[in-house]
């Protein structure tokens, strides 16, 4: 027996009220979309006059706090809303509700000021969809051109280093952009070294060197320097190793008379030392009056292995608000040189930079009687784990339709459409014509 379902043909009232709820989905979504780009203009704002800077790793770290945005989503709305300052042409059509964000944080990550016009075409024309396969391709033939270009400065790297009729070696070449970058910044290094002896020297020569000059005397001290180590930067222990002389007093209390220094004698704060101190190896010498030393102690670790594995386990990461790096350093919450024990309940976990935050920018971390922990601001205002939402009394469509008829946009149903009507899209023929290296044949 074959059953059949009766289909009922809707009626005109129906479909009327339909398409009305339909234009009404499109109308409001257009309201939205011109919405986001004041947000996004807010944001770039804010991260230029760097509002996140007080504790927070970047804007995108204090969006994910300050507003509940995963982190992911945070850092494109901070890479769009900087992308967009160069791109008026894609920043007006977000204003006006002409195009959706998906479509513009896709075209961003390709467009620049002189092809934004191309992009901004194919992105009107096409959905959303199509316009992320668009920047595919389009990211393709940029990636082939910049293999090209850099296989090219490749192959025409080079060094002469010959010996002149007067006996002067010269020398000229050409180097990749890294490999110069290095060479740049080593030959900052090496003159800086020979200011300070010559700072140092107490027959210094009148005569001030051209920086022509410098560049030479630093070259060759980079070929003596290397020559001397045999090219060789030493065990990774022995290079990053940072070792701080600081008195017991000014350990305990940063406002204390004392010394605080790095080994070559350059001096740092007592809040440096105090942070460094936290979670660190450290040996304990005693000095007579004059200086000597009468007393070494055996190096010991402040936070013993087991302690470690169980503050990693239970802290999981940095416990600043709206931080997220897994990984960090322990934080005696008092400080063991004033009487701090080292125990799991007085310590927290803290990555670098809030580490930092909390001894020298002044923010401050307590442990309440309930086991939680509670940051404050250098003003002493609290730093929530989540913040309160802000509340919204009105019609929240309602007034942004208000807002944005007040701002002079005109949006309707059809505002956000794409004029494409879903037509097929061939990628390539796209690219040939919207690329202006698409044509072009590799050397």
């Amino acid at each position: 027996m074959e059953t059949r379902s009766l289909v009922v043909p809707p009626t005109p009232e129906v479909t009327d009220g339909i398409d009305r709820l339909g234009d009404e989905i499109a109308e409001l979504s257009a309201h939205l979309e011109a919405a986001s780009a004041r947000l996004l203009d807010l944001i770039r704002e804010f991260d230029r006059r760097g509002g996140w800077n007080n504790g927070f790793r970047s804007c995108a770290h204090w969006l994910a706090w300050r507003v509940g945005m995963d982190l992911g989503a945070a850092r494109e709305r901070v890479r769009v809303a900087r992308a967009l300052h160069s791109l008026p042409g894609l920043a007006g059509a977000l204003a006006r509700g002409e195009l959706s964000y998906a479509k513009v944080r896709a075209l961003t990550r390709v467009a620049t000021p002189e092809t934004e016009e191309r992009l901004l075409a194919g992105g009107r024309a096409g959905s959303a969809c199509q316009v992320e396969r668009i920047v595919r391709g389009w990211r393709r033939v940029d990636r082939s051109a910049e293999t090209r270009e850099t296989a090219q400065r490749h192959k025409h790297r080079a060094l002469h280093v010959y010996q002149d009729e007067d006996g002067m070696v010269v020398v000229r070449g050409r180097l990749t952009p890294e490999e110069g970058s290095v060479l740049m910044q080593a030959l900052v290094a090496a003159r800086e070294t020979l200011y300070r002896r010559a700072c140092g020297a107490d027959d210094v020569s009148e005569e001030t060197s051209s920086m022509e000059q410098q560049q030479a005397d630093a070259l060759a001290l980079l070929a003596e320097t290397a020559l001397h180590h045999g090219i060789d930067p030493g065990a990774p222990g022995e290079r990053y190793q940072v070792v701080v002389h600081v008195d017991a007093a000014v350990l305990a209390d940063a406002a204390a008379s004392g010394q605080s220094l790095l080994e070559d004698g350059a001096r740092v704060s007592a809040e440096t030392s105090q942070r460094l101190a936290c979670d660190a190896t450290r040996v304990v010498m005693r000095h007579d009056a004059e200086g000597r030393t009468v007393e070494v102690g055996a190096r010991t670790r402040t936070i013993p292995p087991a302690l470690r594995r169980a503050l990693h386990h239970r802290d999981r990461g940095c416990r600043f608000p709206g931080c997220d790096v897994r990984f960090g350093q322990g934080h005696h919450i008092r400080h063991w040189a004033a009487g701090g024990p080292t125990t799991l309940s007085n310590l927290a976990m803290l990555c670098r930079r809030h580490h930092r935050a909390v001894h020298e920018e002044g923010y401050r971390v307590e442990r309440l009687p309930d086991g939680a922990l509670r940051f404050r601001t250098p003003h002493g205002h609290p730093l929530p784990d989540v913040p309160a939402a802000p509340a919204i009394r009105d019609d929240a469509a309602q007034l942004l339709r208000t807002q944005n008829d007040a701002a002079g946009l005109r949006v309707n149903a059809r505002t956000l459409c794409p004029i494409a009507l879903w037509e097929p899209l061939d990628v390539g023929w796209a690219i040939d014509v919207l690329h202006p290296r698409a044509m072009q044949t590799a050397p």
